[in-house]
């Protein structure tokens, strides 16, 4: 399968097929609902995605994962970046994350700032436990999630000018992102973190000691999941306002995008069918259900990629 898809994206080069290869092996060894999705693509879209998502799991591996290292994260952070804008601006690079990066980046045009945007937010979870308002969590989701959206659209490909679909690629990375904070909020603050808004919660009586409490007694009490109910409800509107954005995707993209937006929501409905026991346990959607749902979004795929179809495109779109 690998080799069909990197001969379909024109990757020829052996050092950047193995770059590549062991891209894909991130994605599906950490990334289990995301590659599910991408396998939806067209084969030579999926190098550059898996591409994007090894690099952003490599920075988020040197964010939460300090142990066995005789640096500090913020310099390995600091050398990933050098390492990255040197494979862009010089189109080569011995790190084969990196590599790949580089070629997809040129490949597609992406814009280098984005990368630059996520960096910055990656350094600030060095730094920043708490958000004391919704304006300053934006901030870090526009690094942290927006910008993921924005990196693969024109792999996506679109039938308009990109910048119609940006607002909602930004959407649903946020939408990915706030999921993320409800199902991992335990596993967040065993690492002192927070990402809900200190003065949301404040006004259902929740504060972090709160929310530390919950996670010692392995319970959500009342105000907790009042409180978590409402940020739910922000989360559910933030996909709706994607969704509405799909349609402006190339015909042959939607399919997976479709499918790991429903495949992520589903998470949000086992958070809410457990009550928000989000302190006990991890919400996940199972393999059973994944593939009832993928199944017939691969029905869609083909019939996209065959043809089925007949929107013009705008962007370059991979065959």
């Amino acid at each position: 399968m690998i080799r069909s898809e990197l001969d379909a994206a024109g990757i020829g080069e052996p050092r950047l097929r193995d770059a590549y290869r062991q891209c894909r092996d991130l994605n599906a060894t950490h990334g289990r609902t995301f590659f599910l999705a991408t396998q939806l693509l067209a084969p030579a879209q999926r190098p550059p995605i898996h591409a994007l998502y090894g690099f952003a799991r490599w920075a988020d591996d040197i964010v939460d994962l300090a142990d066995g290292h005789t640096t500090t994260p913020a310099a390995r952070l600091d050398a990933l970046a050098q390492r990255l804008f040197d494979g862009i601006d010089n189109s080569v690079s011995a790190d084969p994350i990196v590599a790949a990066v580089g070629d997809t980046v040129a490949r597609f045009d992406i814009d280098r700032a984005l990368f630059e945007d996520f960096l910055a937010s990656m350094r600030m979870d060095l730094t920043v436990t708490d958000y004391p308002d919704r304006a300053a969590l934006d901030r870090y989701m526009r690094g942290s999630a927006e910008v993921i959206g924005l990196q693969v659209l024109p792999v996506l490909g679109t039938i308009g000018p990109t910048e119609n679909a940006a607002p909602y690629a930004a959407a649903l990375g946020k939408a990915f992102q706030l999921t993320n904070f409800l199902r991992d909020i335990a596993e967040d603050l065993d690492r002192g973190r927070v990402y809900l808004p200190a003065d949301e919660l404040a006004a259902f009586g929740v504060d972090r000691d709160r929310l530390q409490w919950c996670r010692d007694q392995r319970r959500t009490d009342t105000r907790v999941r009042t409180a978590l109910a409402a940020q739910h409800a922000i989360t559910r509107n933030w996909y709706r306002t994607a969704r509405t954005g799909i349609d402006l995707l190339h015909p042959v993209s939607r399919p997976c995008v479709t499918t790991a937006a429903m495949l992520y929501g589903e998470i949000l409905d086992r958070i809410e069918a457990t009550d928000f026991a989000v302190f006990s346990q991890r919400a996940t959607v199972s393999r059973t259900r994944r593939a009832a749902v993928a199944g017939p979004a691969l029905a869609r795929a083909l019939w996209a990629r065959r043809g089925g179809r007949a929107d013009t495109l705008t962007t370059t779109m991979p065959s």
